[in-house]
């Protein structure tokens, strides 16, 4: 059985059909939710990110056309939700480290996986926010660099240069080297 496009569920959902919604939910709970907490690294915030951003899609569904992709309109919507919250939030000084829970049973690999995981955490919170938002948006989101460059209002050139020092920057410090 072939799964339903967005786009179709979306259509069903401004329909009435709450399965279409549940599942709209279930395909980008996890996208969404990691987007917002790699972009604050914090949990509280991305939770408060996460909700506040679903109460807009669900007030917007019916402004919803598909004249491009269901994923760019709703990565769209959680860009410029992060975006006002952050600007009505006073800056954190400190980013605590992602939740990484893992059920491995060796000690030493959950340590050294912990280890990883806060070594990217503090690698992704020591980018610009706007090299951060388009790393975030191309890896957490899958957008195209087109695509990233409508949801952040820039050009191409521009999207493709924040990801391309994020992702130097990322290299740079996750391989021990040092950037400027």
């Amino acid at each position: 059985m072939r799964e339903r496009s967005d786009e179709a569920l979306m259509a069903a959902w401004s329909n009435g059909s709450m399965a279409a919604f549940e599942a709209l939910y279930a395909r980008y709970r996890g996208p969404l939710y990691r987007y917002f907490l790699r972009l604050s690294g914090d949990t509280v915030r991305a939770n408060d990110l996460y909700q506040g951003c679903w109460e807009k899609v669900i007030r917007a569904r019916g402004q919803y056309r598909p004249t491009g992709p269901f994923r760019a309109w709703v990565f769209r919507i959680a860009h410029n939700h992060a975006m006002d919250g952050f600007r009505r939030m006073p800056p954190e000084t400190e980013l605590g480290a992602l939740d990484t829970a893992s059920p491995q049973p060796d000690p030493a690999d959950h340590a050294a996986s912990l280890e990883r995981a806060g070594r990217l955490a503090d690698a992704l919170a020591g980018l610009p926010p706007e090299q951060r938002d388009t790393l975030l948006l191309k890896l957490e989101g899958g957008l195209d660099l087109e695509t990233i460059a409508r949801v952040t209002g820039v050009g191409r050139e521009t999207a493709k240069s924040r990801l391309r020092y994020a992702t130097a920057r990322l290299k740079h410090v996750l391989s021990g080297e040092r950037t400027q």
